[in-house]
């Protein structure tokens, strides 16, 4: 069976294994007992009248407003479907949903022995996510071809094998770490294959990629213990831990398996990157040694090194852009700056990430001149 046809085939497997496995875990998590931790239902709804209106601009932030409205809501969906209800909607620096006549918003709906009591959610925002959305995988496909239908198969396997097999994992008891590793290296190895195609290149890629990313975890891992950090530590991690207790989630390997998925994209770029390279110097001139190829790829590596880096670094960044802004805002003295355990969180994760893509270079080049070399001799 010829190369093009087991990406075909494996093509096809992936974009009918996608809703499969969405409807499976649907299927699991009925069947688990989840607490009820919302009391009440959200629904679309529309502003029928403002029937008063009190608004005045922030005194601190700039275009915002502050002050209440009397609203009257319709239900537009759900069991409460036509009921209306005269509401208060204040606004305040927190709850930002000015509302004007005929426009859908989000309402949250409490029981009580009253019957339903109505209260302002948010904006109705998304139709505006459906359309940046679409408008991603149409310049995907227009820009990219097949090779961007390729791409946009190879991500939506990644984030259904991240946030319909992972995540129900972890909710029913398995190890994070070891659950995270086996996500990640299906889903390297069906989107490198998809984008890649199946031969060497993707194959090398692959191996390269499982490396970085592990090297980044366990550096993470080993650094996060040296430090006390633990998955309390990360952002939410104080509300997660409320959620474990109901689920007996195993908090322990979280901020490894955080570091896996966080590094994945930069260290599968980098790879692919060096295996591609090497696979093409190695064409342009047969003749070259191990040594050779492996150097060449070092070299290409150093100059993609810095700049992934960045981006890796940037991300987390602008992440704890908030953060950054009040550190600076409170003046706070350097010792308790660099002791803070959010702060040694995001600092683990982003010089982890890097180092593991740092890594991903010389363990790419070996295995790709290596391979390229054997498969050819």
């Amino acid at each position: 069976m010829n190369q093009d046809k087991i990406h075909k085939i494996i093509l096809a497997v992936t974009i009918i294994l996608i809703p499969i496995i969405i409807m499976v875990s649907g299927m699991i998590k009925d069947q688990m007992n989840i607490p009820s931790f919302y009391t009440q239902d959200y629904e679309e709804a529309i502003v029928r009248l403002v029937l008063e209106e009190r608004l005045e601009d922030d005194p601190v932030v700039e275009d915002l407003v502050v002050g209440r409205q009397v609203l009257a809501l319709e239900v537009l969906t759900g069991k409460h479907k036509g009921f209306i209800q005269d509401v208060i909607n204040t606004i305040d620096q927190g709850h930002q949903v000015v509302c004007h006549e005929g426009q859908r918003i989000i309402v949250g709906i409490t029981e009580n022995d009253e019957g339903p009591d109505l209260w302002v959610y948010a904006h109705k925002r998304s139709p505006v996510l459906y359309i940046l959305i679409a408008l991603f995988l149409g310049v995907m496909i227009y820009f990219g071809g097949k090779q961007g239908f390729y791409s946009i198969v190879a991500l939506l396997f990644t984030a259904t094998m991240f946030i319909f097999v992972m995540v129900p994992m972890i909710f029913n008891g398995f190890h994070p770490i070891v659950i995270t590793i086996i996500c990640a290296i299906i889903s390297a190895v069906v989107s490198f294959i998809l984008i890649g195609g199946y031969n060497e290149k993707s194959f090398v890629a692959i191996l390269g990629t499982m490396m970085g990313i592990i090297a980044a975890g366990l550096i993470a891992f080993v650094f996060g213990k040296m430090a006390n950090i633990t998955a309390v530590n990360m952002d939410k991690g104080t509300q997660l831990v409320y959620v474990a207790l109901e689920y007996g989630v195993k908090v322990k390997g979280l901020l490894f398996a955080s570091i896996l998925i966080a590094s994945m994209g930069a260290v599968m770029d980098v790879s692919m990157s060096i295996a591609s390279s090497i696979q093409e110097i190695y064409q342009l001139n047969p003749k070259l040694t191990v040594k050779q190829l492996y150097k060449s790829g070092m070299s290409i590596g150093r100059d993609i090194m810095g700049t992934m880096s960045n981006t890796l670094i940037l991300a987390f960044m602008g992440g704890s852009l908030g953060l950054m802004l009040i550190i600076w805002g409170y003046n706070m003295e350097f010792v308790q700056l660099i002791n803070m355990p959010f702060l040694s969180v995001e600092l683990i994760q982003g010089l982890a990430g890097s180092i593991g893509i740092v890594l991903t270079v010389p363990f790419t080049a070996l295995i790709a001149s290596l391979i390229y070399k054997k498969g050819r001799s």
